[in-house]
Formats: C-alpha cells, structure tokens, sequence
C-alpha cells in the first residue's frame, strides 16, 4: 500500500523509504528530501500560468469551470521564471544521469519552460504535441480553438547516454511505422474523472491516464523510479504502479492528497509478462570481439569460416583476425575477403560447435545474457 510522508518523514525515512509515497509539501522543499541521483525519470505537470482575467462564460451564459485556483496564480512572469528555474534545479539534482525528465504545458508557459530548461543545460530530445480529439471550444470567438498542448522531452544534458527509450516497442505500437511527436488522444472525461461527492472535479487539470501511459512505456523500463513533483490527483503515480515502475509524488493540497491515494491503492499492477519490454539490436549492449576471447568463449587459434565455408580466418588474441595478408576486425576482413564496402562480422563468420556451423553472434547473446543477470 502506498502512504503519505511529511517533510519530516521524508528527510528521515530508511533508504529508499520515500518509494512509493506521496510526500506532503512544496515541490521544492520536498525534492530537497531526496537522495541525489535516486529518480529515472521525471514527469512534471507545473502551474500554467493561465492568466485568466475574470470568469468566462458560455454562449449560454453558464459558467466554465476554468482553472482559477490560487496555486495557478503568479504576481508577474518574473515570478514565474524564478518558481520554474528553483523546481527544475532540483529536478536536475535528483535525476540520475541517464535520466530523462518531461514537462507539459500550454502556450501560456510552456515557452518559458524550454527556455529555462536550455538554460539550466537539459538538452531537449523533443516537443511532443498532444492533439485533444475533444478540445474546449473557444467561446468568445476571438482566437482559434486551443486544442492541443505541449510536452518537453529532455536529457540532463547534450553529453547523457544511455537514456531510456523503448524505440522498437513504440514502433511495433504503432503498426511497425516509427511513433511521431503528435499523440492523439481525449481529455480526462467519463468515469476516469474524479469527482467529489458533490459531482465536481477533483482536481482541474487530470491528465488522462492513456496520455502518461505512452510517456511511461516510451522512457522507462519497469522497475525504474517516476518522479511527479505537481501530483495532483496522482494519475502519474495510478499509470506507473499499473505498468510495473515505482513512482515518488510530491502535492501540497490535501484533497489532491487524498484522492490520489485512495486511486493509487486501488490499481493491481500488471503481471510481469505483460510489462514485457520489446527492444531490438540497437538496445542491446555493445559488446566488442575480444570481449569473447577475454571471457574464454573463443580462443586464440579458432578457425572461423562463413556458413558455406568459401573463406576461413584465424582469431588472434589481440580480438583481431587474419586471413592470407588481410588481417583487421571481424567487420573489415569479412568486407575485405568478399570484395565488399561493408560486412556484419558477428552474422557472416562462424565457428564449429561439432560437426555444425554457428555464428559468433551466438557467443555475444551469451555475454549479453551474462551482463543482463548482473544488472
């Protein structure tokens, strides 16, 4: 079961006692509880701004519930910037160097992040734009319709390697056709809302749950830490628990609090075959030849061939291999020998296992699957 710590609690919980948790507090303050480094990634939905001067009604003349809550609400963009740039800083101390952080929000300030976050050196992977299939309309007619918000994607810097990103699932979700930076999908309505039991929102700006869903699969792997400094009604913290990561949120409003726990404990993670993440070569681990000489695979003097046998080279123990005069990397002989610009050295040669021919790469899944049991 989930739970809630006070600053207090946070500061002093066991290690990794913060997992899992809602801390109760200002964004700020509560990162400051966190150890360095300890987050994999970071979605933030901030205050936008918004701006809004008096209420807004319908042709009707009803009434929109608009955002107007005091937390939304800045003396000036000054202030604004200076809120942006204290909770991104330490966002930034927090995540761990391969990690990636997302932020959402609308032409009202979403600007002004980028800008911060380029200042701050995060190194933006991209903006994807979330197309609502059902938008407010625009009632007063003097703009377009506002159908569409922005999210930033960002490592924390232009050097980071090594981050997540589930290219090869994206790709087979998206009919095999590479995923783009426009998702379509609705707004949080229907029976995913939350209510109170006088039928109003619980809170006014509820991301809809297929929206952190993709964001989650796309960045992270399961087992990996999602941090939400702006909890709200926890759908970051609901989705990840459902998709088998942890997750840390951080809220300040007790109603928020409070309904995000109540949703949390009631999700059943998903089993583990589900959460399943599909990759492909490029995810995998680079491992280097002589990897498999040093590791006692292949040994010094092997005779490779390719499948039909028509050239032969003999492995050296520096992780290079000779043929006749020609003598380099499995990827450079291999091109050589067949008069080639270019050759896959790990599926052309082969070594004899008996009286059968299998490919080298064969012993490099043996060192993956070694390096996978010790992560």
């Amino acid at each position: 079961m989930s739970h809630v710590l006070s600053l207090a609690e946070a500061r002093s919980v066991r290690p990794n006692g913060w997992i899992d948790t809602i801390i109760r507090g200002d964004c700020v303050s509560a990162l400051e509880a966190l150890p360095d480094q300890s987050v994999d990634v970071i979605f933030a939905d901030p205050p936008y701004n918004l701006q809004l001067g008096g209420t807004l009604h319908r042709p009707d003349q009803s009434l929109v519930d608009a955002v107007d809550d005091e937390w939304d609400q800045f003396a000036s963009f000054e202030a604004y910037d200076a809120f942006t740039r204290a909770w991104l800083l330490a966002c930034r101390r927090v995540l761990k160097p391969n990690g990636t952080i997302w932020v959402i929000g609308s032409y009202h300030n979403i600007f002004r992040v980028g800008a911060t976050l380029q200042d701050l050196n995060f190194w933006i992977l991209n903006d994807v734009v979330w197309r609502k299939t059902n938008p407010m309309p625009n009632f007063k007619g003097r703009r377009f319709q506002n159908a569409h918000e922005t999210m930033i994607w960002a490592s924390r810097d232009a050097k980071a390697k090594g981050y997540t990103f589930n290219y090869d699932a994206m790709k087979a979700a998206n009919d095999d056709v590479q995923m783009r930076s426009d998702w379509l999908f609705p707004i949080c309505s229907g029976g995913e809302r939350l209510k109170d039991a006088d039928g109003k929102k619980v809170h006014p700006t509820q991301k809809p749950e297929a929206l952190l869903a993709r964001v989650i699969m796309a960045s992270t792997r399961p087992g990996d830490i999602v941090l939400d400094p702006f909890f709200g009604s926890g759908t970051t913290g609901a989705v990840a628990k459902r998709l088998g990561r942890h997750f840390v949120g951080i809220e300040r409003e007790q109603d928020y609090i409070d309904a995000a726990l109540a949703r949390i404990n009631s999700v059943q993670p998903l089993g583990s075959q589900t959460l399943t993440v599909m990759s492909g070569k490029k995810a995998e681990p680079r491992v280097a030849f002589n990897t498999l000489i040093e590791s006692g695979l292949i040994a010094p003097g092997t005779v490779l061939t390719d499948q039909k046998r028509r050239h032969s080279a003999i492995v050296r123990a520096d992780g290079t291999i000779a043929s006749g005069s020609d003598a380099g990397s499995i990827h450079r002989v291999g091109a050589k020998v067949q008069g080639l610009d270019a050759c896959n050295g790990w599926t052309f040669w082969h070594y004899a296992e008996g009286s059968e021919l299998k490919p080298i790469d064969a012993l490099r899944a043996v060192v993956r699957s070694d390096m996978a049991r010790l992560d």
